[in-house]
């Protein structure tokens, strides 16, 4: 049997940036399956916080050159990468001008939320998307973490469903509790639209907000994980809303790998 291809989508990973429990979850967990003899790669955004200079990253020409269509604009994709210190482990990084070299991750200064976030999450979305596609590598699971990649489940369903790459693909989706209190405005859903994608699929994201997200992310996902042993109570209620949709939780413990290990190849039998 061939290798297992993971691929992990998320919004930060150590040690280029971390200012949530993500970035440490998707530093351990890809080593740990790489170890386990899974073939992986890694995408995150290039946000303006992780100095290029010191993490050596470097732009991947034959993978740069796509546009992004968000809204009705197009914005270029710009493809970096960079090796893990003292991993085997290479992470490429989704950047645009417009998007990410501000030198912040979600807010600025004064603690506001950028108005652009969604655009920002859409981008990188179909962005990681499109990067895998040039890449002609075919991932048997996309591991995807937190709300900023909560479309890819939805897009490999839909848009990309008769994709060579993504036709056997199947994600798993994992919740923080990183909740925000902006909501975005009344054209996100016609901004995420794609082909395939009716208004009653986009439900879930009527609320233009962080559970809209969340839950889209959790309603497409073939498997969900509650990274959180303790929540809120609202954020109980948000994963209790999906109703019979299942929702694991997998501690952190000394069977944290093996779980998950267990749970990748319960999903692509």
């Amino acid at each position: 049997m061939e290798n297992i291809r993971i691929l992990y989508v998320a919004s930060e990973i150590n040690p280029f940036l971390k200012t949530t429990e993500v970035a440490e979850f998707v530093r351990r967990l890809p080593q740990a399956m790489q170890e386990r003899g899974m073939e992986i790669r890694i995408l995150v955004p290039r946000f303006g916080l992780i100095n290029e200079r010191k993490n050596r990253l470097h732009e991947v020409v034959r993978l740069s050159g796509i546009n992004i269509a968000v809204g009705d604009e197009e914005k270029p994709l710009v493809i970096k990468v960079a090796s893990i210190p003292n991993a085997k482990l290479q992470v490429y990084f989704i950047d645009n001008e417009d998007y990410f070299y501000r030198k912040s991750v979600f807010f600025d200064k004064e603690d506001n939320f950028f108005e652009d976030n969604d655009e920002r999450a859409i981008f990188f979305c179909k962005g990681v998307l499109e990067t895998v596609k040039k890449l002609g590598w075919s991932p048997d699971i996309i591991h995807c973490n937190d709300w900023m990649t909560s479309l890819i489940p939805l897009y490999t369903k839909t848009t990309y469903k008769n994709d060579p790459i993504y036709k056997d693909s199947k994600t798993v989706f994992t919740i923080y509790n990183n909740r925000f209190k902006h909501k975005f405005g009344d054209d996100l859903l016609e901004k995420v639209k794609m082909i395939d994608i009716d208004d009653q699929m986009l439900d879930p994201l009527k609320t233009a907000d962080y559970d809209g997200f969340v839950k889209l992310g959790m309603q497409y996902a073939d498997a969900v994980i509650n990274a959180k042993e303790e929540n809120t109570e609202s954020f109980k209620k948000l994963i209790s809303d999906l109703g019979d949709k299942k929702t694991d939780t997998i501690e952190k413990d000394e069977n944290f790998e093996e779980s998950y290990y267990n749970l990748y190849n319960e999903l692509i039998g």
